[in-house]
């Protein structure tokens, strides 16, 4: 704030635009008929036609011509860093959230409104709900809710368990079709969550869908990391995840090559090894899909404004009393990112309006949180955001160098549009640091939502597009302003890229070993 103050002080020039602009607000809110809607921005939160009449309108137009006001006054200063300019926004951001006249019950009509038809049970409902959140804590992390249980209507597609690490069990899932392809397909979920978003409710999972196509899948089920896991580092979870994995997975099915699929910090994970194989000689992967995931961490969004010398310091600090990182502080992070949204429009639903969501399987699974160990998100936040040493060259494995550039197997990376936790120009840049064909497809919807993007699900489109190892692939706006987006969902075309990839349909592989039945051990410890 100071930075920004100081070089606002500094440009007399950009003090009279602001000033004009103010003066120009100030004009529209004079007037007697008000502001009309086509001048203001246009906000959820009053989307009630209550909004509309006096005073309503009048507190509605004030606050957002203020909330404009300083999204320009922060914008495009000259001598202010680009990172002071996104903390300033950021902070400014939370607090005019915060602010905001839908939160306060006297200034919100849609509150008095249904307090008058409710006879005031609206606001007891509402205060009982708080209540009961203040009790039980903001972030519930007590697992999923009692009717989305774990491997019945949750991480209920069927298959077994074939192989246990200390920090992953490889589940397979049986097969429902009479033939499938011959190369399995290895999914690394992130483990910053359950592996289950991949496998939701049985109309929504993407692996009862994969396997339904005519895949052999196998999916990796991180362990919920404790104290005693301090010490784990980034090249543990390379060696008894994925690594492992995959040598599992041809052991098993006898499949000399393997599709394999990362998930946002997964895909991360899958890169490293990828780039190992590569490096190595190694050509047993036939193609990787990355879903939602980084591997240039230079424009991280907003998750970076966490991220900084100071505050990976702080990060450290805390985990050195526990072990870990705790799930429900990165889940108030991740809150923080999208709080107009996540927190305070939600807090108006069921604090002033008495309202309840029915509980879906996404929600479930959101409050079904994991841990970080103490060093692997330590290297995780310093070799990845902070020294971007990934992309630049400088990250190590088994003491050697990793260069990106030594991939040439097909990549197909998947972003989302409004995606707060690897937005999508970032994951983009697969496309100027691997030397093979990079697919890429832009899917409506964010981190989450954008990737559960089932066949039949409503309002959901794509653009898809690719670019071969010999030509040039632009910048991300170029590629958004050619490319036509398509209706529907992306999961077939991802399936039909896999079988362009793939060779004649055989019949099923035999399972591995029975360890345990899935969703196995490892997803239930909390």
């Amino acid at each position: 704030m100071l930075d920004w103050a100081l070089q606002m002080a500094a440009s007399p020039e950009r003090q009279a635009q602001l000033t004009e602009r103010a003066l120009r607000h100030a004009v529209q809110l004079s007037h007697p008929l008000g502001v009309t809607k086509d001048a203001l921005p246009q906000d959820r939160r009053f989307a009630s036609p209550l909004w509309d009449m006096p005073p309503w309108n009048r507190m509605r137009d004030s606050f957002l011509l203020t909330d404009d006001w300083w999204q320009e006054a922060t914008r495009d200063l000259r001598g202010l860093s680009p990172q002071s300019a996104a903390q300033v926004r950021f902070a400014l951001r939370q607090a005019l959230d915060a602010a905001a006249p839908p939160n306060f019950p006297h200034l919100n009509p849609e509150v008095l409104a249904r307090a008058r038809e409710t006879g005031g049970l609206s606001l007891l409902r509402g205060m009982q709900s708080l209540w009961e959140g203040l009790a039980n804590g903001a972030s519930s992390t007590s697992g999923p809710h009692p009717d989305f249980s774990l491997g019945k209507v949750l991480a209920a597609t069927p298959g077994k368990v074939v192989l246990r690490t200390h920090l992953m069990e490889l589940i397979q899932y049986s097969p429902t079709t009479d033939a499938v392809q011959p190369e399995p397909v290895l999914i690394v979920p992130a483990w910053i969550m359950k592996y289950y978003i991949l496998d939701l409710s049985q109309q929504n999972s993407l692996v009862r869908w994969l396997v339904a196509q005519g895949f052999t899948v196998f999916m990796i089920s991180w362990r919920n990391p404790d104290a005693e896991d301090a010490d784990l580092g980034m090249a543990e979870y390379l060696q008894q995840g994925p690594r492992a994995a995959l040598d599992a997975v041809q052991a098993i099915t006898g499949a000399p090559r393997v599709h394999a699929a990362g998930y946002c910090l997964g895909g991360t994970l899958l890169t490293i090894m990828t780039a190992d194989l590569a490096r190595r000689g190694d050509d047993r992967l036939a193609s990787v899909t990355l879903l939602a995931a980084q591997v240039d961490f230079s424009e991280p969004g907003e998750l970076g404004l966490f991220i900084s010398e100071a505050q990976v310091t702080l990060i450290e600090d805390l985990m050195a009393e526990t072990g870990y990182l705790d799930g429900a502080q990165m889940a108030g992070a991740f809150t923080l990112l999208r709080s107009k949204d996540l927190f305070w429009s939600r807090f108006v639903r069921e604090a002033m309006l008495g309202e309840r969501d029915d509980p879906n399987d996404l929600m479930a699974w959101n409050t079904d949180t994991t841990r970080m160990p103490f060093r692997m998100h330590s290297e995780y936040l310093r070799q990845l955001y902070l020294d971007n040493a990934l992309a630049n060259g400088r990250y190590r494995v088994d003491g050697h160098a990793l260069s990106l550039s030594d991939i040439r197997v097909p990549v197909l990376a998947v972003g989302t549009e409004s995606d707060h936790v690897a937005p999508w120009r970032s994951v983009w840049k697969i496309h100027h640091l691997t030397k093979g064909d990079v697919t890429f497809i832009l899917t409506s919807g964010g981190h989450n939502a954008g990737i559960i993007s089932e066949p039949g699900h409503p309002r959901r489109r794509f653009r898809m597009a690719t670019v071969h190892a010999e030509d040039h692939p632009g910048d991300p706006q170029e590629w958004f302003d050619r490319i036509a987006p398509q209706d529907g969902s992306w999961w077939p075309v991802w399936a039909d890229w896999l079988r362009a990839r793939s060779g004649a349909p055989v019949v099923p592989p035999p399972m591995g070993e029975e360890l345990d039945d899935a969703p196995g051990s490892y997803v239930l410890m909390r």
